[in-house]
């Protein structure tokens, strides 16, 4: 056997070799791999995900909030109203029983589900006739009905961040009749 045939069959056995360990570390990677990062967000899924958020919103006075929180929202949760503007999950769990108790028929739907990534974007609807005074407006048995646009980072199925917007000048303008 001449020192090229040897060199050739080693080459190509190194090669073999090679791909054979690349292919099981791949492998053993891929399987050592959270589930949640190897499955792409779904619109279905992702509605999944933020359902509970929203049922805190319809009649939450009625609910047990820190259920649902415990449902879709990650422990280190933030409420963002403003780039650096934030409140934790305990804080906005106060304020959406302040609401429901303000607003016992609140309820806030769900219009639209968008998802890039690991964001998911919600078009809502909100509704409800305050019973006491409601940004200044003195309750005057109307109702408001206002829009809203929620962004979720949501991570290992959990909502880890929601940056939102409520037109809240619109309601204020259906209270006062104008």
């Amino acid at each position: 056997m001449s020192r090229f045939d040897t060199t050739t069959r080693f080459n190509h056995t190194a090669r073999r070799t090679t791909l054979r360990t690349l292919a099981a570390a791949t492998l053993l990677a891929a399987s050592a791999a959270p589930t949640w990062a190897q499955q792409a967000l779904t619109p279905e899924a992702a509605r999944r995900v933020v359902t509970p958020f929203y049922e805190m919103l319809n009649r939450p006075a009625t609910k047990d909030l820190a259920a649902l929180a415990n449902a879709s929202l990650s422990p280190d949760w933030k409420s963002y109203s403003g780039e650096q503007t934030f409140k934790a999950r305990a804080d906005v769990l106060a304020l959406f029983t302040g609401f429901g108790k303000l607003i016992p028929d609140l309820s806030w739907e769900i219009k639209e589900v968008l998802v890039a990534g690991d964001r998911v974007v919600v078009r809502g609807e909100a509704r409800g006739t305050p019973q006491g005074p409601f940004f200044g407006v003195p309750p005057g048995g109307k109702s408001f009905n206002i829009m809203s646009i929620d962004v979720h980072t949501v991570r290992d199925g959990r909502i880890v961040a929601s940056h939102h917007v409520e037109d809240w000048a619109t309601a204020i303008r259906q209270l006062a009749g104008n």
